[in-house]
């Protein structure tokens, strides 16, 4: 599967692109760089319109995978105290509708690749606001989209902890960068942000 992507980050940088990370988001990875039109695409569409949860797993495992490959993440992960696989929340009316998460999907198998560290419940840390798509939408747009969407229910579950945000694609970070926001205002330590595709 690797070699038919291209590798998003293959100097090992702390953000896979030329983001801006925000405070306590120590880095942003993704596997591999979205192809418009392509194969890549066309799995991830496999997973979310398709309910090929399959596909989810068998792409969040190659994630992980790559995250032992990566020199800062591995010592990262490795070396903290107490970490948490976080996937993005989905709003329940939209969970309702799809009946799944596909971040939550790319989170099981990437837990597969990091089988000591947790995966948040679902109901500790939600979306409270069901916003729209953020595709087609500039950057002002997206940040007030998403600006208070998320709650941390369970305080304890990120306190003193390394986040792990795993969702599917990472555009500009509006979305991950905002749960970091509220996830780090709950306590936690710091936050990684790793996803399948860089848009």
């Amino acid at each position: 599967m690797q070699e038919r992507f291209e590798d998003a980050n293959p100097g090992n940088e702390l953000s896979s692109g030329d983001t801006l990370l925000p405070e306590g988001v120590l880095a942003q990875h993704a596997l591999w760089q979205f192809d418009k039109g392509g194969d890549l695409q066309d799995l991830l569409h496999l997973l979310k319109y398709e309910r090929l949860t399959t596909v989810g797993i068998d792409l969040g495992r190659e994630l992980g995978k790559r995250v032992h490959k990566h020199p800062f993440l591995s010592r990262t992960v490795k070396e903290a105290p107490q970490a948490v696989i976080l996937p993005v929340p989905l709003h329940y009316l939209k969970f309702r509708y799809r009946g799944f998460n596909q971040a939550f999907k790319i989170a099981k198998g990437f837990q597969e690749a990091w089988p000591d560290i947790p995966l948040c419940d679902i109901k500790s840390v939600v979306r409270r606001k069901n916003t729209r798509t953020q595709t087609g939408f500039s950057l002002e747009k997206r940040l007030q989209n998403i600006e208070d969407a998320f709650r941390v229910k369970v305080p304890s579950v990120v306190d003193k902890k390394l986040i792990i945000i795993i969702d599917d694609v990472f555009t500009t970070g509006a979305t991950t960068f905002e749960l970091a926001q509220t996830v780090r205002a709950s306590g936690a330590e710091s936050v990684v942000v790793l996803t399948v595709a860089q848009a």
